[in-house]
């Protein structure tokens, strides 16, 4: 097995690491603003569409409904529910 070693100077290390920083956010904001029921119980980490029916009925989440079984749901609106309902110790 061969090892390479690459040697950086700190500055440079730090420079590197923060485009990566950069990189990962740039993408993380390029993330779709509206998602599907499936994606947004994953973002909720719920498994019941009728959680999900709930918390439009309570209108605890901002949701667009296309027609009768299209319903999308602002991503921003889901992250927004799980903040508020942080249990700070």
């Amino acid at each position: 097995m061969k090892l390479d070693v690459i040697c950086l100077e700190t500055e440079a290390y730090y420079n590197l690491i923060q485009e990566v920083i950069d990189i990962v956010k740039d993408q993380e904001q390029q993330e779709e603003l509206w998602v599907d029921s499936v994606k947004a119980m994953s973002i909720l980490k719920i498994s019941s569409k009728t959680t999900l029916q709930k918390y439009r009925d309570e209108n605890r989440i901002r949701f667009s409904q296309l027609s009768r079984k299209v319903i999308l749901y602002y991503r921003p609106s889901l992250l927004e529910l799980l903040e508020n309902n942080v249990i700070e110790f």
